[in-house]
This record gives structure tokens, C-alpha cells and sequence, in this order.
């Protein structure tokens, strides 16, 4: 039972279909991975409403996509189903019950984060989260680096990062372009996926694109200027549209790319949030339903909550609002006007040769954000030597804490050496930081 590439199914109701998103939606623990794990099985497996191919197609596209690879997904099989109407609903039923959750969680961070209890519970969960984005690192490096010369771009894209503060779409487009130039004078390289062999889809007319794109960029972009245009930049809402909408289209490689780059501008720029504060929403957003990117509503809430004249939660729940709208409306742009183009674009090895640098570039990205974790969990606030323009942490030894180090090491070997369930794994940190807050 195969869906054609137009968006029809002749079989599967809408209603049908609404439902099973709306499940896949509220089973959607455990990370990209689990999440995909969960489509398949509903939607191939039990369902038969795609077959393994069609489904490896979507994946494969999703994943060359800045933003969310699983929501995305969705929104694409959606989309095979019941053309436009079946993507958009698809997407939002895989992300609201998530969204609702981490605004929930939001609210009672700001208004309880500072109660012995709940600081207690944080700090086991900061700690954790050090070895969940160990454990990504290390899976993802295994995936992207598979040659000398990747790993090259991986170094260099974390010494960019690093130590020279360099730009997170820099580094992109630098990846990006080195992956092409490279594919002309050395082919052999960088591994590529490209689909040779498989039959395409039609081509979408140029007519139907160029509406599509129109359509969806101005969902996008019109509130974007109508933000601006009311309180102009350097208002927390407006910077906070402006802020996202960047991250939605330079966030190649999934939640533990992006959140350098956030790290880098929403903490060190913006201001606010502090580190531990991000620490804190990684926790959260890693035992919520959906897509771990709804850490960003977090840091939207968080910043909506300093807003003078507003009360923290109506602040929040405006900023973090912002930040959801302009995470996921670029991804309905991305799915509609390039899904009826995805295998051509997979054909294409110069492109695919691009997409596999940037893959490996968003390793080095990830490392740093270990490190930067790391010190911060382990060591607190620290200083930096300058010179000139090259950054280098300077963490005092005697300010180790080693009931941080103890938590983030147990999570570890619970993770990677016995595979434990994650949601277990961040529980059971959480309980030893409460102990640690009463020992203390």
C-alpha cells in the first residue's frame, strides 16, 4: 500500500491519519532516534502506509535539512498522505504535546528554580546532560567521520569555535563550501549517499514551487517584520523572532549543533540566560515529548521573562511562543516546496559532498559544546586568556566539584557502557543531586 508522490493515499482518512500522528506525537521520548524509531513502526510497520524505501527517501532528505529532522519527517510523511493540509497537520501533532510540556516546565523553572529542592534536582540533571551530549558526540562522530579528511574539518570547526569565537554559519557555509571545491579535485574524499539507482519523482512545476516558497515565506517572514517594525531591535521580542528565525536556517545537524550556536549568542550576547540556566533546559527539553529542539522555547520563556512591564509568565510564555514559531515555521517551508524535488537534490553529488562536510563540521561543534558544558558544570564560572584572537578557558583545578564529576561519570557508564534508558539515567542523576543538595 504505497502513497503517491502527488499526496494522495486512496486508503488512509484523514481522520486516520490525524490520529496516528497525534500518538506518534504523545510517544515521542528519547531523542531524533527513538522518535524516528517510533514512525517507522507505526507507519511502515504497522500502518503499511509508506514502504522502507519511501521512508528511507524522506529520512535521507530530512536529514540534509537545517531544524529538526524528526518533526520534519512527520511533516513530510504527512505530506505524502494528504498533500499540504496532511504535512501541516502531521508536523504540529508531533510537536504540541512537547511544546505544551516544556512551556509547563518553563513556567515552573522561573517561578520555583531558586527552591533547595528544585536546585537540588537541576544540578543532578546538569550533570547528566554532560554525558548524554558525550554519548551524541561520540554516535554522531562514528557516522560523520569517515576519513582522515573529515575529521581534519572536524578539528578545524572546533578550534573555530573554540578558541576563536568564530561565527556558527561561518563555520557552516566554510564547511560547506570546502565539501564542493574539494568534490572537483579530490571526488573520492569525502563519502557521499547519494541515491544512485533510484527511480525520481515528478517534478513539481516551477509555478507550484515558486507559490509554495511565497506562501510559506511569508507565515514566516511577515510576523518577523511586523515584530520588528513594532518594537524594533533591541526589544527581547523582536531580537528573539530575528534571533530564531537565523538558527532555523543554519541549524545543519540537529539540537546539539544548534545549542552551541545558541549558547553562543542567547548567553554570551543577548544575555538571558546563564549557562547553568541552559544546562538546566537541556535537561528538561531531553525528558519531554518531541524533538530535543524545544530547548530553544525554554530559552525564549527566559528571555520573555526579564521583559519589564510584563509579569515573568506572561513574558515567558510570549517569548517562549516567539521561539517556537520561528524554530518550526521555516520547516513547513523547507518540507512543501523541496519535498517534490528530493531526489533529484539527492542525485546531485556536489551538494551531497557539501551536506557531508557540514555534517562533520557540526562534530566539531558538538565537542565544544561538551567542553563548554563541561567547564561549566564541573568548574562554574571561570576566566579566559586572551591573546589576541585566540580564547583560552583558564578553569581554577581547586574548584573542581567532584559530586558534579561523580554524577556526570556514573551517567556515562549508564549510558554508554549498558545502554540504559535515558529517561532512567537523567531520573536517577536528578535523585543524586538531591542527595547532594542535603549533604551540603
Amino acid at each position: 500500500m504505497i502513497v503517491t508522490p502527488e499526496g494522495k493515499h486512496p486508503h488512509v482518512s484523514a481522520g486516520e491519519a490525524a490520529r496516528a500522528f497525534a500518538r506518534i506525537g504523545l510517544l515521542s521520548f528519547g531523542g531524533p532516534a527513538a522518535q524516528i524509531s517510533v514512525m517507522h513502526r507505526v507507519l511502515v510497520e504497522e500502518k503499511k502506509w509508506l514502504d522502507e524505501p519511501r521512508f528511507l527517501h524522506a529520512l535521507n532528505f530530512c536529514m540534509l535539512l537545517p531544524g529538526p529532522e524528526a518533526m520534519q519527517l512527520a511533516t513530510y510523511a504527512g505530506w505524502l498522505m494528504h498533500g499540504v493540509r496532511g504535512g501541516l497537520v502531521a508536523g504540529l501533532l508531533f510537536i504540541l504535546p512537547g511544546l505544551a510540556m516544556m512551556l509547563t516546565l518553563s513556567a515552573a523553572f522561573v517561578l520555583y528554580g531558586d527552591v533547595p529542592v528544585v536546585t537540588g534536582l537541576l544540578f543532578g540533571l546538569q550533570a547528566a546532560v554532560l554525558a548524554v551530549v558525550a554519548d551524541a558526540l561520540v554516535k554522531v562522530s562514528k557516522r560523520a567521520l569517515a576519513t582522515r579528511l573529515m575529521w581534519g574539518v572536524a578539528v578545524t570547526a572546533f578550534v573555530a569555535i573554540a578558541f576563536l569565537k568564530a561565527p556558527f554559519p561561518l563555520i557552516v557555509i566554510g564547511a560547506a563550501l570546502g565539501g564542493i571545491a574539494l568534490t572537483r579535485f579530490r571526488p573520492d574524499a569525502i563519502k557521499t549517499a547519494t541515491a544512485e539507482g533510484a527511480m525520481l519523482p515528478e517534478r513539481a512545476p516551477l509555478g507550484a514551487t515558486l507559490r509554495t516558497t511565497l506562501t510559506w515565506l511569508g507565515i514566516w517572514l511577515v510576523p518577523l517584520a511586523a515584530l520588528l517594525a513594532a518594537f524594533g531591535q533591541g526589544h527581547v521580542l523582536a531580537d528573539a523572532a530575528l534571533f530564531f528565525s537565523k538558527t532555523a536556517v543554519v541549524t545543519f545537524g540537529g539540537a546539539y549543533a544548534v545549542l552551541a550556536y545558541v549558547g553562543q549568542q542567547a548567553v554570551e550576547q543577548f544575555g538571558w540566560l546563564r549557562p547553568d540556566e541552559m544546562l538546566a533546559g537541556l535537561g528538561l527539553a531531553e525528558t519531554t515529548l518531541g524533538p530535543l529542539v524545544l530547548v530553544l522555547v525554554f530559552v525564549g520563556f527566559l528571555a520573555g521573562a526579564g521583559i519589564e512591564g510584563l509579569g515573568p509568565l506572561t513574558g515567558g510564555l510570549l517569548g517562549g511562543l516567539v521561539a517556537a514559531f520561528f524554530t518550526f515555521a521555516p520547516c513547513f517551508l523547507w518540507i512543501f516546496a523541496g519535498a517534490p524535488h528530493v531526489e533529484a537534490l539527492r542525485h546531485v553529488r556536489w551538494l551531497a559532498a557539501g551536506l557531508a562536510a557540514i555534517t562533520a563540521a557540526v562534530v566539531g561543534v558538538i565537542a565544544n559544546l561538551a567542553v563548554w558544558f563541561g567547564l561549566h558544570v564541573l568548574f562554574g564560572d571561570y576566566p579566559e586568556w586572551r591573546f589576541g584572537p585566540v580564547h583560552l578557558p583558564s578553569p581554577d583545578v581547586s574548584q573542581l566539584d567532584v559530586f558534579a564529576l561523580a554524577i556526570a561519570l556514573a551517567a556515562g557508564v549508564a549510558l554508554v557502557r549498558f545502554r540504559a534508558n535515558m529517561l532512567v539515567v537523567l531520573a536517577a542523576a536528578s535523585l543524586a543531586g538531591l542527595a547532594v543538595q542535603a549533604f551540603r
